[in-house]
């Protein structure tokens, strides 16, 4: 399984970014995906995750309202939609996928969401 993130920039408080994740590979073995984010100086920590057949979604607090995670299972990309964005939200997003049959979680890159005050 192959993750590449898209969709990164700089963007003013307040504004919105939509963050791509394609994937590739076997990916009918993909399971659970989500965003995690890693700002500068701290822990990575989770920001959304979804089910493989998008019935179930779940958010980290600082962002419930705000953010939104999907799945188009056919064009084999993940989608973050972030809006009313905050300084706080400054971080190097990415996204993972989970195989259960390999036991094992996969990354990609990340892409960096700056967002200035």
């Amino acid at each position: 399984v192959h993750l590449v993130e898209s969709g990164g920039g700089l963007v003013q408080a307040g504004g919105s970014l939509r963050l791509s994740c394609k994937f590739s590979g076997t990916t009918s073995s993909i399971n659970t995906m989500g965003w995690h984010r890693q700002a500068p100086g701290k822990e990575r920590e989770l920001v959304a995750v979804i089910s493989s057949g998008s019935d179930s979604t779940n958010y980290a607090d600082s962002v419930k309202g705000r953010f939104t995670i999907s799945r188009d299972n056919v064009k084999n990309t993940m989608y973050l939609q972030m809006n009313s964005l905050k300084p706080e939200d400054t971080a190097v997003y990415s996204c993972n996928a989970l195989v259960r049959t390999e036991g094992r979680r996969y990354w990609g890159l990340g892409t960096r969401v700056t967002v200035s005050s």
